[in-house]
């Protein structure tokens, strides 16, 4: 997703979303008859090959190709249900495994900030963020749990580009095992169809910056946009071969070389997650199984967006899972990388190259002054007449995101070894600058209010309207010492 104004490209090339406008036409008249046609619609859980049923499973389902115009209630509905709504990949967790999440000990503070000149708490975060999922770990401990909307902890949320900083760690681990070479790497080196096109020339560095050079419209209000015709493709029966003619046949900026302008580009983001299938030999979903998945553990299955199933993932986005795997995720990268034995699977300066931020044109703003963008990771700052203490610059400085539009999030101070996950369903995908700028608000108010939290097991803060944890979850935590 995009945090800032990108220079949009006006008018797409004509007739590059598929082969044929007459193919187009027809495929996505046939898409919008049906609300499962991206995907063969298993019958159950269990023939898609989950091990167990998320919840909740809703009878009716919106349809993916109008993805950017559901309302704020349809798209509840569609993102925790969107591994339904595609082909999917699933990558599964071993049964009874988990690194459980203890809950923190003692009373936890309330978390109270201002915005707007206004006294807010956290259920006021909630309602002004549509807030779906929240949950926020203090020394890899819960010290707040919510759900809503008749979400649950079993729920397979979506990430939205979220799934483009797991794909960047994923990297990373490729790197540390020797099949990707290194980020200075030309993409055509994995990807040799690419020779000839705009992308050749382009190094796996700039790609993962977002600053390849290509011309990209990603504005998600523009029905015409790259991003618009992406998503009406993978709505498709038979969608990688319309995405990957819309990716392939795109142009390159005039006068600019790789490296030199930041443009966000869920396009060039696809190309990552393809660079990484073709130096593993397999998708998306059977690496992060095997190599993190199954060995941090995680506690539940997940499944990652299709285009092709068994062999070409959506590396752009597509990324489905539980709120308290997408913490343990995030508690695996605010440890840099490392699983509860100690073992490293990145490069020793893998993330703190990933959080180094491109300087190139469009990444540096008032107010992100060092860079806003690196490995696909966010840094999010405030507008220099937003005044903030020095406590708050300083938590600020030490935490970057990973985002999806509509209000997904996960953001990861190390130093305070503090971890925020949001699953949100907003209103635009885009909103307005103050809704960014609330999130981070809130995550410095979270910082303080836990600065002092203590250590241990405890029943922690449960939020109204969140339900209970599954009993199979209560007793993973009071089995298990964190």
């Amino acid at each position: 997703m995009s945090r800032s104004a990108a220079s949009w490209i006006p008018w797409l090339r004509a007739g590059v979303a598929c082969f044929t406008a007459l193919f187009c036409a027809g495929a996505l008249a046939s898409a919008a008859q049906s609300p499962t046609v991206a995907g063969e619609s298993p019958v159950n859980c269990h023939e898609q090959g989950l091990s167990e049923c998320p919840s909740p499973y809703d009878p009716v389902l919106p349809s993916p190709a109008e993805m950017l115009s559901w309302d704020p209630d349809t798209r509840i509905v569609g993102f925790r249900n969107t591994y339904r709504l595609y082909r999917g990949d699933v990558f599964h967790a071993p049964r009874g495994k988990a690194r459980p999440l203890l809950r923190l000990r003692g009373v936890v503070p309330p978390i109270r900030y201002e915005v707007g000149g206004q006294a807010s708490g956290i259920n006021d975060y909630i309602r002004r963020q549509r807030v779906t999922g929240l949950l926020i770990l203090k020394d890899g401990r819960i010290a707040y749990e919510y759900y809503g909307q008749g979400n649950t902890d079993r729920t397979l949320w979506t990430s939205r580009s979220v799934a483009k900083s797991v794909v960047s760690v994923l990297v990373g681990v490729a790197i540390h095992e020797g099949l990707i070479h290194d980020v200075s790497d030309p993409i055509t080196r994995y990807l040799p169809e690419l020779q000839g096109t705009a992308w050749d020339g382009v190094t796996l560095h700039e790609l993962l910056q977002h600053s390849s050079g290509t011309a990209w419209n990603e504005n998600y209000a523009d029905p015409d946009s790259d991003f618009a015709h992406l998503t009406r493709c993978e709505a498709l029966p038979d969608p990688y071969p319309c995405v990957f003619e819309l990716i392939r046949a795109v142009s390159r900026k005039p006068g600019v070389q790789p490296g030199k302008v930041w443009s966000y580009n869920t396009g060039g983001a696809w190309l990552v997650g393809r660079v990484l299938e073709k130096a593993t030999g397999m998708p998306l979903a059977r690496y992060l199984e095997t190599r993190l998945w199954s060995r941090y553990p995680m506690e539940r299955d997940g499944v990652w967006q299709a285009l092709v199933r068994g062999e070409v993932d959506m590396g752009g986005h597509g990324f489905n899972a539980t709120l308290r795997d997408w913490g343990r995720f995030a508690l695996f990268v605010a440890q840099d990388g490392r699983l509860p034995s100690g073992e490293a699977l990145l490069p020793s300066d893998w993330m703190k190259r990933s959080i180094t931020w491109t300087h190139a044109r469009g990444s540096v703003t008032p107010a992100t002054p060092d860079g806003q963008y690196g490995y696909q990771w966010w840094y999010s700052g405030l507008a220099p007449s937003v005044q903030v203490s020095v406590e708050d610059a300083q938590n600020m400085h030490q935490t970057f995101w990973a985002e999806g539009i509509y209000g997904q999030g996960i953001a990861i101070n190390p130093a305070q070894r503090l971890v925020m996950v949001q699953w949100s369903a907003w209103k635009d995908a885009e909103p307005p600058a103050e809704t960014y700028d609330e999130q981070v608000i809130f995550f410095n108010a979270a910082a303080r209010a836990l600065r002092v939290a203590g250590h241990g097991t405890d029943t922690g803060a449960r939020l109204k309207d969140s339900p209970r944890p599954s009993p199979t979850s209560r007793r993973l935590v009071a089995q298990t010492p964190g």
